[in-house]
């Protein structure tokens, strides 16, 4: 679940509070070139105002206009679909005959979404769990790893009458050190859902860290990166500039199965530490391949939140298996021989 389906279940809660009926519609299953994923959130109020998105706006129109009628899960949970024929996917503008499968729920006491927010507000993951046949719910808190290593995050109906969803962060990112550059990206991720927390033993950068949802984790890089255990879903970026604190974090990170490792340095810098880790912690070349660096996308970046944006544009195209220009990963000038005019990354620390 993304912040964007957090501040949907929050605008849900208000509204309840202020004595609106609120339904809340989630996408579970699409089919072709459906606009939004499966697990996305919408939530109407019963004059028609809304908050969140199951189409990109095509299919809203409707939904709102069954919500001012009464006519939206009247009497219970209600499974809709959209776009089935050719004709309905032209009336509801649906691209390449989309077709998206939502089950709308009237939310009330039965849903616990006051105590489903007051648990993602703590932190933790939690499955929802819908009964279809009368809109009952019961939460049940998730904890530790997945079997296969990733934090699972799917939305689907169990063949036992439940639609059952999973919220609260799915994907981890660990900073290493408390720097400006990190204060960015800590508040950048943190908007893109990601749960973040930052290492830095040094007291006089991480003693004013001001990112208050990115709590620091007290001891040494490579310590915390193994209590970690990152899997799949984890992201781990050095950006402290030195050497004694990276390479200790980069060490344990690249024997791990965390979908992203980045550390910042210019291209020089990235030859020098690439022989480090070969040469004192044994890393494999095919380990050290894994390692983005320079980090980023090379986006001209120069100021800190533009570097932020560069490294969570990298994170996001790896996240999703996107096939990236030439010349577009900063990684490609470690190739080249080149540095990177880019500030902060063109240090040869």
């Amino acid at each position: 679940m993304d912040n964007m389906d957090i501040e949907v279940l929050r605008r849900a809660q208000a509204w309840q509070a202020g004595g609106h009926r609120v339904v809340l519609g989630t996408v579970v299953r699409t089919w072709g070139s459906a606009p939004r994923p499966v697990g996305a959130l919408l939530a109407l109020r019963d004059d028609g105002w809304l908050a969140g998105s199951v189409s990109g706006g095509c299919i809203e129109d409707d939904l709102v206009l069954r919500m001012r009628e009464g006519r939206l899960a009247a009497h219970g949970p209600e499974r809709l679909r959209y776009g089935v024929s050719r004709e309905e996917a032209a009336r509801f503008g649906l691209p390449c005959g989309g077709t998206v499968a939502l089950v709308m729920e009237p939310l009330g006491p039965q849903s616990a979404l006051d105590e489903l927010l007051a648990r993602l507000a703590a932190g933790e993951r939690v499955q929802r769990r819908l009964a279809l046949a009368d809109g009952r719910v019961q939460l049940q808190a998730l904890a530790g790893d997945a079997p296969d290593g990733t934090w699972l995050d799917e939305t689907a109906e169990d063949g036992r009458g439940a639609l059952v969803s999973t919220h609260g962060p799915s994907w981890r990112l660990l900073i290493i050190g408390a720097g400006q550059l990190s204060r960015y990206l800590a508040e950048m991720a943190g908007a893109l859902g990601y749960a973040v927390s930052v290492c830095d033993p040094r007291e006089e950068h991480a003693g004013g860290w001001p990112v208050a949802n990115a709590p620091l984790v007290p001891g040494m890089p490579d310590d915390v990166v193994l209590a970690m255990k990152p899997d799949a879903h984890t992201a781990i970026v050095a950006l402290t500039h030195d050497p004694k604190l990276d390479d200790l974090a980069l060490m344990e990170a690249l024997a791990s199965p965390a979908f992203y490792v980045g550390a910042l340095g210019s291209a020089l810098n990235q030859r020098k530490r690439h022989a480090r880790l070969a040469e004192h912690f044994g890393l494999s070349a095919a380990q050290l391949a894994r390692l983005h660096g320079p980090i980023g996308l090379r986006l001209g970046a120069r100021t800190p939140p533009e570097i932020a944006v560069a490294i969570l544009a990298e994170m996001t195209a790896v996240r999703h298996g996107s096939e990236l220009p030439p010349g577009m990963q900063g990684r490609d000038a470690l190739r080249l021989g080149q540095a990177l005019p880019i500030a902060c990354q063109g240090l040869d620390a």
